[in-house]
């Protein structure tokens, strides 16, 4: 296991939509294991595969309190196939866009397909927290980012303070 670096705003593979996974072998075992290392150390609660600059649809997540037993679960070609009409409002932060956090509108409850890191296909009702943050994490595999939820200029306000940052820390490296 491996801490990778997580990619951060205004990087331009965040936008890109991730390609599926072909096989489950040992490079996606260890892009797993490296990412849940990743999101453990940032701290986050989830992680999909592009934000540590890897293509793939993979997603990690682990919703349990810090001082309780971890509970990571692994997401391979995760897709919504149904969302709810009646919406939630969760204050949302993303490891790619650190020290932001919004309050974001999404569906309360969705209903989600994927494969396990066996490769066993699952079918899954979220809702609460979990139906937030697989939301999140499947829009990053489609290339969106939670600020393309909120308003124009909230968003237009976030994306040029870390196109400023980045082109300072380009000018002092």
């Amino acid at each position: 296991m491996a801490l990778r670096d997580i990619i951060i705003l205004p990087d331009k593979r965040l936008r890109s939509v991730s390609k599926p996974v072909v096989a489950i072998g040992d490079e996606i075992r260890t892009l797993v294991a490296d990412m849940f290392e990743t999101m453990y150390e940032a701290p986050g609660i989830g992680l999909a595969a592009i934000q540590v600059g890897v293509p793939s649809r993979v997603i990690v997540m682990d919703l349990s309190k810090r001082e309780a037993e971890a509970e990571p679960r692994v997401f391979i070609d995760p897709e919504i196939t149904w969302s709810s009409e009646e919406k939630s409002l969760y204050e949302e932060g993303c490891l790619s866009i650190p020290d932001v956090h919004e309050d974001v509108e999404r569906p309360a409850r969705v209903k989600i397909r994927y494969l396990d890191l066996e490769g066993k296909p699952h079918e899954e009702d979220a809702e609460g927290l979990f139906a937030t943050c697989i939301q999140h994490e499947v829009d990053h595999v489609n290339g969106v980012l939670f600020i393309d939820h909120i308003s124009k200029l909230k968003r237009e306000r976030i994306t040029k303070k870390f196109t400023k940052a980045a082109k300072k820390a380009e000018k002092a490296g």
